[in-house]
């Protein structure tokens, strides 16, 4: 008796899975499928599926499914598909051309930046691949930012659609320029298209934010460095979050932008990466955590966990948009730093070798169409506009706020990111070129020496000066991880092909980091 109710014990856990698993009838039944793999939430993920589905039927007389696949955030989703373009092209050059493969072979057939000397083998695995159709069984990826795509683009795993050809007129200034405030909106020849728009800011618990005596509400970056709120802000891993690693990036740029004019340009870049470091250090010694997902933070705030976080705008719209329909509208606020957030785009792309071409290219026209557009920015239940849920995003097609009939329907009819004022112009070549190493930099500065710096940061702030003044010194010496160094030395380790290079100099990194804190701390005095 024993042994069977434990075989049934053990049937159940191993099938409770599967009979949780959400149904796939639909998707069987349909005629066509395609396999979309996104970031995106739940909400964006149903409203889209709906309404692909119902536009299909109506242009083409068949059924659709939305097969998702969700890996976590950009990041993983990145390295899931390289990983099996690896496997894919390996298939394809050891059984198809029957060829013998190499480290040579698996470097060169990803890089788009091979030199005409580069070994022969990697110049024709290169060749080949760019010129196949080899796929990792996924159409479209869906969400994301505009430097993801630019390197699956770079590595050839996205491929332009047909998109630019059908609607020519969808891409120009009048309805989705290709740039706007420095931010790229369009890869360059249709390789990748942004669908909606974001901004980034401060999430915050008008309640927690009073318990901890802070009556004025966040509105700059720095505010989240105040010392009231030491092991109150929620964070984001930037290695983890495309999203999150931007809003650093912005935090950044404010910093050298406010340095422009009165110093060269050169030095205004090298000053300002380095005053953006010392404010996220602050900011991240104030960090309850560091999380891997970018929808943690809201939640956590708006729940009180947290008094403040840094999130992309949408989602700490949704969250009050969730506080507010339990009729709840004054706990939660959002702010975008004036003059520190730019507005940026989550793109969609077409996968090389996608399994559903067809339905693939229609996903994408969907998206990018009026109708599609309506899901961003229309009210629930609205001619054209979602299902169940506010998205609460803002629509990248510049014509979609010029409609004044749809203000009515729309969710923010103020809003219009066209028009705004204080927008940080975006400036791609002070740190585009250093995007991963800043990521990484931060990381290691304030992830994986969390617990040093805190105990740094609290023994500062607790010293009397000129003690506390000395032990913050020490603390935001930053040398080591100035601008050259993230474009030299860091770089060559970040960019190296062979991984233990990036790993071996994380651990340098955080040692001279963890050193760097325990002399803070031993500065600031005993009874810090």
């Amino acid at each position: 008796m024993k042994r069977l109710l434990i075989a049934v014990l053990l049937g159940a856990i191993v099938g409770l899975p599967f009979l949780l698993r959400p149904s796939r009838v639909e998707g069987r039944q349909a005629a066509d499928t395609v396999v979309v793999v996104t970031p995106h939430n739940e909400s964006i993920r149903h409203e889209f599926a709906v309404g692909f589905e119902r536009w299909y039927r109506e242009r083409t007389g068949r059924t659709v499914a939305v097969d998702w696949r969700v890996l976590g955030g950009t990041s993983e989703i990145s390295r899931y598909l390289a990983g099996e373009y690896v496997a894919a092209f390996e298939n394809f050059w050891t059984a198809k051309l029957n060829r013998p493969w190499s480290a040579e072979v698996q470097a060169g057939f990803q890089d788009g930046r091979l030199a005409p000397d580069a070994p022969r083998a990697a110049l024709e695995a290169r060749a080949a691949f760019v010129g196949s159709e080899v796929g990792c069984g996924i159409d479209v990826f869906f969400g994301g930012g505009a430097f993801d795509f630019d390197q699956q683009a770079l590595a050839g795993r996205i491929v332009p659609s047909e998109v630019l050809r059908r609607h020519p007129d969808w891409f120009s200034d009048a309805v989705i320029p290709q740039h706007f405030g420095g931010e790229e909106f369009w890869g360059k020849g249709g390789v990748w298209f942004g669908s909606v728009i974001s901004s980034y800011g401060i999430i915050y618990n008008r309640d927690a934010l009073r318990r901890r005596g802070i009556d004025r509400e966040p509105r700059q970056w720095e505010d989240l460095a105040d010392p009231r709120l030491l092991g109150a802000v929620a964070l984001c891993d930037p290695t983890k979050s495309g999203s999150i690693a931007m809003a650093f990036e912005n935090v950044i740029q404010q910093q050298m932008q406010a340095r422009l004019g009165s110093v060269p340009e050169p030095q205004a870049v090298r000053q300002g990466w380095s005053a953006g470091l010392a404010l996220l250090q602050r900011i991240g010694a104030n960090a309850r955590y560091f999380t891997d997902s970018s929808q943690k933070p809201p939640i956590d705030v708006a729940d009180g966990n947290c008094a403040a976080g840094m999130c992309i705008d949408f989602y700490g719209g949704q969250q009050q948009e969730a506080i507010r329909r339990r009729g709840d509208a004054r706990r939660l606020g959002f702010a975008s730093p004036p003059g520190g957030t730019s507005y940026a785009v989550d793109p969609i792309a077409l996968l090389r070798g996608a399994p559903h071409r067809g339905p693939a290219e229609a996903f994408i026209e969907y998206v990018l169409s009026p109708e599609g557009q309506k899901l961003w920015g229309f009210e629930p239940g609205s001619p054209g506009g979602p299902e169940s849920f506010a998205l609460r995003r803002l629509p990248v097609r510049r014509d979609f706020y010029q409609q004044q009939g749809w203000k009515q329907w729309r969710t923010d009819p103020a809003l219009d990111p066209y028009i705004q004022e204080n927008l940080l112009v975006y400036r791609p070549q002070w740190t585009g070129p250093v995007f991963r190493e800043m990521a990484l930099i931060i990381r290691v500065m304030c992830h994986d020496t969390h617990d040093e710096l805190v105990r740094a940061w609290r023994a500062a702030l607790a010293a009397p000066e000129p003690r506390r003044s000395e032990a913050l010194a020490i603390m935001q010496d930053l040398a080591f991880v100035d601008y050259d160094q993230a474009l030299g030395p860091i770089k060559r380790a970040v960019q190296s092909k062979a991984r233990v290079d990036e790993i071996r100099l994380a651990n340098e990194l955080a040692a001279r980091f963890r050193s760097q804190y325990a002399r803070a701390e031993a500065a600031a005095g005993p009874g810090s």
